[in-house]
């Protein structure tokens, strides 16, 4: 009986009190490759505290930050078909999207919420990197339609968060054709005269800059972000020449006159806020109480 008390028993309670530990508690910065403990990561906005460098952030995420107290409403979503042209390259376009719907928990690309910055309302939508790289296809342009219209009925500035790798290819010409269809929503915002602001996250590329990404009327940037439509290094394959330092970044685009602002992440809400005062319809800032309509974890 010794054996099984000296040996056997102790195994057996190690394996079952053995605590499982996740293995992303340390994230690595990708310009000075400092890890950092990943609660530091989340309290400061996924800005990384030394470097300034700004991580990608997911949708949920970025509109718990952006919205007063973290709360908003979810826009309701137009359903869409599935995979028109039956697509298939390496694995099934089906397939793909089914991958990307549990890795992140979302139906595609682009969330939308409208609720209150700073006592301001608004409706903003956020393109989300970690779904087949914030690609644009027919469920995504249909979103970003979405939350224009919820803007014009409330008669409320529209905010998008842009971030993408362009037109979403399993979808062809349906993709191409959101770009279009998005760019005639920014021109109905116009007419209603209702703010409409871009900001720039990194990366967004492709059609998306080639549509609603660059037709704010205030553009802005968070710092170090690609902006552009083909890849720096496409380019100087193309034109087989260096590119200058910076080239498509957000300082290096501010400061040739593309966009309007370079505002890091823990500034945006109050700039925002000002510039929804200032260009939006008028209207009192709703009390404390009265901000927030649903609270999404």
């Amino acid at each position: 009986m010794s054996w099984i008390n000296d040996v056997v028993r102790p195994k057996i309670k190690s394996l079952l009190n053995k605590r499982e530990v996740p293995e992303n508690l340390w994230i690595k910065d990708p310009e000075s490759g400092e890890l950092v403990f990943l609660r530091d990561l989340e309290a400061n906005h996924y800005v990384v505290p030394n470097s300034g460098y700004h991580m990608r952030m997911s949708a949920p995420k970025r509109l718990a930050h952006f919205f007063d107290a973290g709360r908003y409403e979810t826009i309701p979503l137009p359903e869409v078909a599935i995979d028109p042209l039956k697509f298939r390259d390496e694995r099934r376009y089906t397939d793909r999207l089914k991958d990307a719907r549990t890795k992140t928990g979302l139906q595609d690309a682009v969330l939308v919420g409208a609720g209150f910055v700073e006592g301001v309302p608004l409706v903003a939508a956020v393109q989300d990197f970690d779904f087949m790289g914030g690609s644009l296809g027919m469920a995504a342009g249909e979103a970003v339609i979405a939350g224009m219209e919820a803007a014009l009925q409330r008669q409320q500035p529209f905010v998008m968060f842009a971030a993408s790798g362009g037109a979403r290819m399993q979808e062809g010409i349906l993709s191409l054709m959101q770009l279009p269809r998005t760019t005639a929503g920014v021109i109905a915002l116009r007419e209603a005269k209702l703010p409409y602001i871009v900001v720039l996250t990194n990366p967004t590329t492709g059609g998306v800059t080639a549509s609603y990404a660059m037709l704010g009327d205030i553009q802005i940037a968070e710092p170090g972000a690609l902006i552009g439509f083909a890849g720096p290094r496409v380019i100087e394959q193309t034109i087989r020449e260096k590119l200058p330092e910076g080239f498509q970044r957000s300082e290096y685009l501010h400061a040739h006159g593309m966009v309007d602002m370079v505002v890091p992440r823990h500034e945006l809400r109050p700039t925002i806020a000002r510039l929804c005062a200032l260009l939006g319809p008028k209207a009192e800032a709703a009390p404390e109480s009265q901000r927030a309509i649903s609270v999404v974890a």
